[in-house]
């Protein structure tokens, strides 16, 4: 396994791998894997000859800076469980190779309409630095398919709509959440929470079948439902409920009662590490 930090290593390392018409996936992190991550990975490694992965806690996607503080670091244990799961290639670029001109004067990539709504509306600038960071991870590497897990739902659609409208020519792999044996999809803010509080935030992910079970019994009233959910979560739970949206799985607009795919989306606050998650179903 290589590793490299600047972007020209990265740009011939990649090349090297692609050579003789070798493909290559590319499974874009922030670090702190977990199984969630490492399910990526394999799952790129069977969709190509060559797997690479990049590791970046990105400032652009961040507008809490204490969140950016606090975001967990593993490097070294990353980088251990990597070699162990095959991977070819990692990239651990600092934010200066990135943005060697800082945040404000770089050049970004928006995805409007869907960058907007529900995450978006309520982390302004969000998938603005995602689409931005991941559009020149791409150009960097050239994958022929790109990894993403769908716990970040939302982040997906984003970037399948960047990749068409820009014509990247990446296949973007959606891959099922992981979840641990409670149910809590696996994410590295976990790692902030408590034994107690992991065991609680179970309840995120009970609550969110309940809603997707009695859509699948018969339940159209959408706005009903999702607030029923939230005041649950809040009073019942504990909880600091940020949004619960039921939408349409294809355009992300409010489902109606004649949505054929509907996704559940969840952001709930735990103490003050914020989770969220996503169930996508038929009707």
């Amino acid at each position: 396994m290589r590793t490299v930090e600047t972007i020209e290593e990265a740009v011939a390392a990649a090349a090297e791998l692609r050579k003789n018409g070798a493909t290559l996936a590319l499974v874009p992190t922030m670090g702190n894997l977990h199984q969630g991550h490492l399910t990526l990975v394999r799952e790129a490694r069977k969709l190509a000859d060559h797997t690479a992965v990049s590791i970046f806690v990105n400032p652009l996607q961040f507008n809490n800076r204490e969140d950016l503080r606090t975001y967990p670091r593993t490097p070294e244990a990353d980088l251990a469980l990597l070699e162990a799961e095959g991977a070819d290639l990692v990239f651990l670029p600092r934010p200066e190779i990135m943005y060697p001109q800082g945040l404000e004067s770089h050049t970004t990539v928006f995805v409007p309409g869907l960058s907007d709504m529900l995450e978006g509306a309520l982390r302004p600038g969000h998938f603005r630095g995602v689409t931005t960071v991941v559009c020149k991870l791409f150009n960097i590497f050239r994958p022929d398919c790109a990894m993403f897990g769908l716990k970040d739902f939302q982040q997906v659609a984003v970037l399948k709509k960047m990749v068409r409208d820009m014509c990247l020519g990446v296949r973007i792999v959606e891959v099922p959440i992981v979840r641990d044996e409670g149910g809590l999809a696996l994410s590295s803010r976990n790692g902030l929470l408590s034994e107690e509080e992991k065991i609680r935030a179970r309840k995120i992910s009970q609550r969110m079948f309940a809603v997707r079970d009695a859509i699948l019994a018969g339940r159209r009233d959408y706005d009903a439902l999702a607030a029923e959910a939230a005041a649950d979560l809040n009073q019942v739970e504990g909880f600091a409920t940020d949004s619960v949206d039921i939408v349409n799985a294809d355009t992300l607009e409010k489902a109606a009662p004649d949505t054929r795919r509907v996704a559940v989306l969840m952001a709930v606050k735990v103490g003050p590490t914020r989770l969220i998650d996503s169930v996508a179903f038929d009707l």
